[in-house]
């Protein structure tokens, strides 16, 4: 309770006192005799007859011990359960405001001594209200936030298998040891604070032609998902994200921009695996076709509502930036389009999606695909994908792994017989948190990536291959870790491994990620 509140009780308490007294009788000699008699005291515990039980103890305690305006009997008591006389209410009236009259004068003195140094304060007080009141009036400035992702990668594959050429010019294309890098800036302004325009900016020395992880051996299923080059020029800085999100409700958000990929425009990623990505066809939920990497000019609107429906329709043009429709343009015959919708759901550690997407020209499909699929693929048709995908994760860390599954097959326009008319891939992905120490992951990965299952005409092919990959991750400190890894391809070349001969590709790296 503040001291003006204290000031206003006290009287008050006394004055109701004084009213109740009224139907008691007057003893004048009593009242007149009490001044003398009074003793005042400093402490209610000075009262025999006052016990902390008392139901106006804590009130009797505040005008003896705050205020010092109530007096005892010279025997030490109070007596609290006799009647009080008006004249004995007047008298302990009067003794308060004489404290009150002193605390008021104390106070005038001391605001007075302070005038200046409280003007100043009320000056700064007010100054703080209209600089708050600016903020809230304006709610938001246009803010831009920098992150950057540098990686490097210490890498070397050998070939191994009875098919001897193919095994020696193998490793003698791809079998050195290199030492590259990624580098990728990502800029996100927002000018709403709900809205953002996201620029990323990557370079990188990734050779396709002189390094392995650029090209990924001479199947190129082994490209890791951080290698980078722009075209063949290394070292060389690149606009490889420019896009512009902004919501509409709270559910919905539309996504449009020059160079914009499929995944920036979905409603679920249904996967988890992994956290530290190796290879790149490890990464696109078992699903290369229907989940493709196809960048370019494109538009797309999403859909998360807080019940966990999703959905998502886009539309991406690899060759949207030209004008000659005889070789490009936006939603043109040549635009090397791919449109696509999901429909899918995600709970607190779990999420499930289903997914189509309308493949233009081939592009983008053939990326991940086994070399029998590439030499066998109609790239002037449509291909029809679909993909089925999901994922499990514990809600706390401990022998159980996230499970991440997916599967995808593509149906293909084809002009001539022999050509793939059917492929089909598949991956499963699991990953350990926080093992050995806090901060530490660990996963594995097995798949196969697009493989030819009918050929037009009927004729089936073995086409069939596995790829695994396994990867330890250390957190050195936030902002650096260090990941070994391994990956192994069972059959790279497919059907076009010599007939009656083997050929494997194994391959190890350090990758180490600075995140800034």
């Amino acid at each position: 309770m503040t001291l003006v509140r204290h000031l206003l009780v006290a009287p008050a308490a006394l004055a109701f006192i004084a009213i109740g007294a009224t139907a008691a009788e007057l003893n004048i000699n009593g009242v007149s005799d009490y001044p003398a008699e009074a003793d005042q005291v400093t402490s209610v515990s000075q009262f025999a007859d006052v016990d902390p039980t008392d139901w106006a103890y804590q009130a009797l305690a505040n005008l003896v011990e705050q205020y010092g305006c109530v007096a005892g009997y010279p025997n030490g008591s109070f007596r609290g359960q006799r009647a009080i006389t008006r004249y004995e209410a007047a008298a302990l009236l009067n003794a308060c405001l004489d404290r009150i009259t002193e605390v008021t004068e104390e106070l005038r003195r001391l605001l007075k001594e302070f005038e200046t140094e409280l003007a100043i304060l009320k000056g700064r007080v007010d100054g703080l209200e209209a600089r708050v009141g600016e903020l809230e009036a304006t709610q938001f400035a246009t803010t831009t936030k920098l992150t950057g992702q540098a990686t490097w990668v210490v890498g070397a594959n050998r070939f191994k298998g009875s098919a001897s050429r193919l095994r020696s010019q193998s490793n003698e294309a791809f079998g050195g040891t290199t030492f590259n890098y990624d580098l990728q800036l990502g800029l996100a302004t927002s000018f709403s604070g709900k809205d953002q325009l996201t620029t990323v900016l990557r370079g990188g020395n990734f050779d396709g032609e002189a390094n392995v992880f650029g090209s990924g051996g001479p199947s190129g299923l082994a490209a890791l998902e951080t290698g980078f080059q722009e075209g063949d020029r290394p070292n060389l800085v690149a606009i490889d994200k420019l896009f512009y999100s902004f919501p509409v409700g709270d559910a919905i958000t539309i996504t449009s921009g020059p160079i914009v990929g499929q995944e920036d425009m979905l409603a679920i990623w249904p996967s988890v695996y992994s956290s530290d990505p190796i290879l790149d066809v490890l990464t696109v939920n078992g699903a290369p076709g229907a989940y493709n990497k196809n960048k370019g000019a494109g538009v797309g609107i999403s859909w998360a509502p807080e019940s966990g429906a999703r959905a998502a329709v886009n539309y991406v043009a690899a060759n949207g930036a030209s004008s000659d429709t005889r070789s490009g343009g936006f939603a043109t015959d040549k635009a090397g389009g791919t449109g696509t919708l999901q429909l899918g759901w995600e709970g607190d550690n779990w999420g499930v999606a289903a997914l189509f997407s309308k493949v233009q020209n081939g592009q983008d499909l053939i990326a991940f695909a086994s070399p029998f699929v590439k030499d066998r693929f109609s790239d002037r048709g449509v291909t029809y994908a679909y993909a089925l995908g999901g994922f499990w994760q514990p809600l706390e860390s401990g022998w159980l792994p996230s499970v991440s599954l997916g599967w995808g097959i593509n149906q293909s326009d084809t002009q001539r017989k022999g050509q793939v008319s059917t492929s089909q891939s598949w991956r499963a992905g699991l990953q350990w948190n926080d093992v050995l120490m806090a901060g530490n992951n660990a996963g594995m990965a097995v798949g196969q990536p697009v493989f030819a299952t009918d050929l037009r005409g009927g004729d089936t092919p073995a086409d069939g291959q596995f790829i695994w990959e396994w990867w330890y991750q250390f957190q050195v400190t936030d902002n650096i870790r260090v990941t070994p890894a391994l990956f192994y391809l069972s059959r790279p070349m497919g059907e076009l491994t010599p007939d009656g001969s083997t050929f494997q590709q194994l391959g190890g790296l350090i990758k180490t990620t600075f995140v800034f």
